[in-house]
């Protein structure tokens, strides 16, 4: 478990910038991305994991202003995400926290969420998010800069080749910024027109249950949208980004 926490971290950090500061006497790396609470994030995520839901792993995606930390189980009952801010913490898997505890991956019961929030205060940053969606808890990591140009690339060229296909490629990677309708997709893909391809695409997508529609009582209406699946996001954070297990 310890070493899925540094697997995570390692992924995290291939896919960040890095700077330097050179204020001090010594040079100091700067990352485009708050470690600190990521890590924090990663450690609460394993640790509080149900891990009697098969097939539900650990996920970290990446988006343009954020990273989310998804974990299977919900908050244990009476535990709010207000006792978690003041401290109060229920534990799932009483082994896996004391083996954290012992390797001093854990400071104190309770302790991880609070610091996340003062340390973004600290950094400047949006407060972080937990929210339960589903039987799952999300962590939302807000940056201060976009990474798009470090992750879109190296996204885009593992899916396409999944999926056999560059436009159904960039249609999820378009999708994880925003639902969006058939004349927005063919925008971002750089096209005038819908084309015969893409409406192909969305169809294989939609089939695969990778992608949905938004208002799927009119699948012919003016405002119809598409927007990813639990399923495509799933896909993506596989084959994307790697699943953090």
């Amino acid at each position: 478990m310890p070493i899925a926490v540094e697997r995570v971290m390692e992924f995290l950090k291939k896919h960040a910038m890095r700077g330097a500061d050179f204020s001090e006497l010594r040079r100091r790396d700067v990352w485009s991305i708050p470690l600190t609470i990521l890590r924090e994030a990663v450690v609460n995520a394993v640790v509080h994991a149900d891990y009697s839901q098969r097939g539900a792993p650990i996920r970290v995606a990446f988006f343009d202003d954020r990273i989310e930390i998804e974990n299977p189980g919900i908050l244990l009952p009476g535990l709010t995400v207000e006792d978690m801010l003041q401290g109060v913490s229920k534990i799932r898997n009483h082994v896996i926290a004391r083996v954290f505890r012992e390797l001093d991956l854990i400071e104190q019961w309770g302790s991880g969420v609070s610091r996340m929030f003062k340390e973004a205060k600290a950094l400047g940053l949006p407060e972080p998010e937990i929210v339960e969606v589903g039987m799952r808890v999300r962590f939302i990591v807000y940056l201060e800069e976009s990474i798009e140009v470090e992750t879109t690339g190296s996204i885009t060229g593992e899916v396409e080749s999944r999926l056999e296909s560059q436009i159904a490629a960039k249609v999820l990677i378009l999708l994880m910024k925003n639902d969006s309708g058939k004349a927005e997709l063919a925008s971002g893909l750089g096209h005038k027109t819908v084309s015969g391809e893409l409406n192909k695409q969305i169809k294989r997508l939609l089939e695969l249950d990778y992608i949905e529609m938004t208002i799927p009582e009119k699948p012919g209406s003016r405002m119809q949208k598409y927007r990813l699946t639990p399923k495509g996001k799933a896909f993506l954070a596989k084959e994307g980004r790697e699943d953090a297990e």
